[in-house]
This record gives structure tokens, sequence and C-alpha cells, in this order.
């Protein structure tokens, strides 16, 4: 349950020389190695208030010495009584981190990923994933700006560059996928259809994707169906009007053959002459959690399962705006302070890392309490283990850590969210503006 044993699980030195040839990259021996700067990017990750400083201070205080199989002159010199210590200052770790291998990061992400997916995360039923889109803000630099223009809008451009970015998490686990970005604006601006599109083949095999009316268009039923993935995908009024043949109501469940329309073609001329996707398009009248007025929500469906099955599977997609939240709240992924697009890379990709490392700890707990992982409260899991892990490192004798062990899965049990039994209030979706104490910055 300790994620730092969890990580060097996942991956071993052998995997890590591995990726490092794969990507051509050759690495002396040193202190800050890519395994352990890796570490640590992920250490800053999962802190409230993760900064360089708190970075290299884990590195002095705790970290094994596993994550050296051959020690270098400076680590051996530390480890000797009287030797010279090493530097507790940030600019070697921040030079490290630019030097870190992209093509590695995405090797590891990769790996976790999938072993965490396969024997060590058994979900119960089909494997179902949620896809939905965000946008993560960028400092403004000269090359991120290039890279990742900011928007505008009838009062100039903004100031901050953006990104837009896809994740996939899925349904009974909650871990994510290594996300797909790019540009939000500018020329080689992209949309979310076009990022699933791209990213669509590095899910597990036979995993059903789940998507909202965004994602309710041909070409993205098209390239599912094209990798044999099942969809279940949200459609407007419009669309699925147009696939019925007629007016909508509660309670059909009819086979249609979705064929591109011209403007579907127009948007992607590379579909075949003789594209198209077998499904269904169920139609079902559902009462929305806050209260409001019920309405007709239109399905289209490669499944062959009952249409409440359907339904009730599509109606648990709100789990991924919990998910975003969290990765964007709870590990501050809101906002990047990177000042390259390298390093924008290889933020995200170790806070994906750093999200299912939390989660592969959330489900282990649910396993023992015969609960569902996302019964359990993401933030405090990692308040918890933040807490004790390193009372646990820290501890004289083999009995005193085992009893903060035990002081650990307690308060790990205790994590799960409240059984409310009133429905609380819901408000329509708003952004509450932020007081200005300062007149805004023009340039």
């Amino acid at each position: 349950m300790d994620w730092l044993a969890l990580f060097q699980q996942l991956l071993p030195s052998e995997f890590m020389m591995a990726a490092l040839r794969r990507a051509q990259v050759r690495e002396n021996n040193r202190v800050y190695t890519s395994a352990v700067v890796m570490w640590l990017m992920i250490w800053q990750r999962l802190q409230a208030q993760g900064t360089l400083e708190i970075a290299v201070l884990e590195l002095l205080r705790s970290l094994p010495a596993s994550f050296w199989s051959q020690p270098c002159k400076r680590l051996t010199q530390a480890a000797e009584k009287g030797g010279a210590q090493l530097s507790s200052h940030t600019g070697a770790y921040n030079q490290a981190r630019k030097e870190l291998s992209l093509p590695v990061v995405e090797q590891c992400c990769d790996q976790v990923f999938e072993k965490l997916m396969a024997a060590e995360m058994p979900a119960p039923g089909r494997t179902a994933f949620f896809l939905d889109g965000t946008t993560v803000r960028l400092r403004h630099t000269e090359e991120l700006a290039r890279a990742y223009p900011p928007a505008s809008n009838q009062h100039g451009q903004s100031h901050w560059p953006l990104i837009r970015m896809l994740v996939a998490h899925d349904l009974y686990t909650g871990l994510a996928m290594r996300a797909e970005w790019g540009p939000m604006t500018g020329k080689r601006a992209v949309s979310e259809q076009g990022l699933l599109e791209q990213s669509i083949h590095r899910l597990p095999s036979g995993a059903v994707v789940v998507g909202d009316a965004n994602f309710g268009v041909f070409s993205v039923a098209y390239a599912v169906d094209q990798q044999d993935h099942p969809v279940v995908l949200r459609l407007t009024a419009v669309r699925a009007r147009y696939l019925s043949g007629g007016a909508l109501r509660d309670g059909i469940d009819q086979r249609v053959v979705w064929k591109p329309s011209r403007d579907d073609r127009q948007s992607h001329p590379q579909l075949p002459v003789h594209a198209s996707v077998e499904g269904r398009l169920i139609v079902r009248q559902v009462q929305p959690g806050n209260g409001a007025e019920a309405f007709l929500l239109a399905l289209f469906a490669t499944l062959p399962d009952l249409p409440e099955e359907i339904a009730d599977l599509y109606g648990r997609r709100w789990n991924i705006e919990v998910d975003l939240r969290t990765l964007k709240g709870t590990l501050r992924l809101e906002e990047l302070t990177c000042t390259t697009a390298a390093m924008v890379a290889k933020e995200i990709d170790l806070a994906l890392l750093s999200y299912n490392l939390v989660r592969s700890v959330q489900y282990l707990t649910a396993r023992k309490a015969g609960l569902e992982p996302r019964a359990f409260s993401f933030t405090k899991v990692r308040n918890v283990l933040n807490a004790f892990l390193p009372q646990i490192a820290a501890a004289r004798d083999e009995q005193q850590a085992r009893k903060c062990w035990e002081d650990m899965l307690y308060y790990l049990d205790q994590a799960r969210l409240p059984a409310r039994r009133k429905r609380r209030p819901c408000y329509p979706r708003a952004i509450w503006p932020q007081p200005k104490s300062y007149p805004a910055r023009h340039g």
C-alpha cells in the first residue's frame, strides 16, 4: 500500500533500462537518474503545495538505495560517516527535470496503466471507459504562446496559452489512460473528437467507449468501431431524429445503420466510400437528479445489453466530471507553471501517473472493505498516505512501524465518502466571478 514501493514494483530497474534503450538515451551513474526524477516529480504532484524544494528534501530524507543499482561517487560519499553530504539546493534537480526524456516518461506511464488494468485491477463485468475533454491553462512564455496560442474574443486576445486535453477513465477503478492534448486555438487547433481518434488505439482491448453528446458524431463512432470497441454515445435530438427517421418517443430500441452525412464527409474526407456503423438507437425518458424536468435521452450503442442497462451505464458518466475535478483541483493540473512545451508534456503525463498510484491504493483499500473503489475519497486517501508514510519510514523499530501501519489502515478505512440519506440541493452550473482588487492588465 506504500505508493513508493508500488512505483518501484510497477517500474523495476530492468524496465527503466529497457525504456532508456528504446528511447536511445544514455544515462551515466548520477544522483538524479530518470527513475529518481520521475518519482520526485510525482511526489511534488501528490503534495498540497509541491515545490522543487520539497522534492529535493524527499531525496535527502528517505529515498531507498534500490533506486540506484550502481551508486555514483557522490552517493557513496554521502553514505559514509563524515562524508560530503548532498546539496539541498534545487538547481541540479531542476536541470534533471529538463533533461528527462519524454519518450521514457510516456513508456513508464503506459506501463503503469497497463499493469494496473491487467491482473492487478480486475473489474466485475465489462470494462468501460468514460471520455471527456477539458482545458489547461499555461504560463505565458514566447514558446508556449507559439505552441498553444491564447484564445481571443471581441475584447482581444487573452494572456494565457490554453491546451485542450482529452482524458479516458475506467468506470470501476477510476484509473486514467495517458492523456492526449493539443492547441485549443490557432491554425493547428485540435478538437476533442480528433484527440479521441488519435488515442483510441491505446485503450484496453474490448473496452466500451462512453461519451456525451459532444462525441456523438459519426467520425467518433466509426473510429471506435474500427478498433473493435463497443460504444455508447449520447446523441443530440436532431441527430437522433435523423437516425430514427421520425419523431422520438420513450421506449425506442431500433436497429440502425449510421452513415456519414455530407458535412461528415467534408470534415473527414479520408472516410471510405461505404463507411457505416451498425448499432442501436435507444431512447428513454429520464429524470435528472437535480429535480429538473424529465427529458428524452437518445443513445447510439453497439452493445447487445438490455436498453435499461445501457442507459444505466451512460448514467454513471458523471464520474469523469469528478475525476477531472480531482486532477485539476487536488493534483493542481488546472494551471501549469512550466515554461516549455516539453516540460508541459512531462508534467501532464506524470500527473496522470500520480493519479493512478493513488487510485491503486484506493482499489486495495476498497477490496479489503468489500466496497467499490469509487466509494472512497481520493483527496482523503492521498492525505492519509502523506501523513503516515513518512512516520513508517522513520520508525525506530519494526514494532513502531507496524503500529503506524495499522493506524494508517484504520484511517484509510475511514476515507469512505458519506452515504447521504438526504439529497443535497443542486444549483445550475455557473462560475462565481472572482473579486478584482486591481484593474485588469492590458498588453
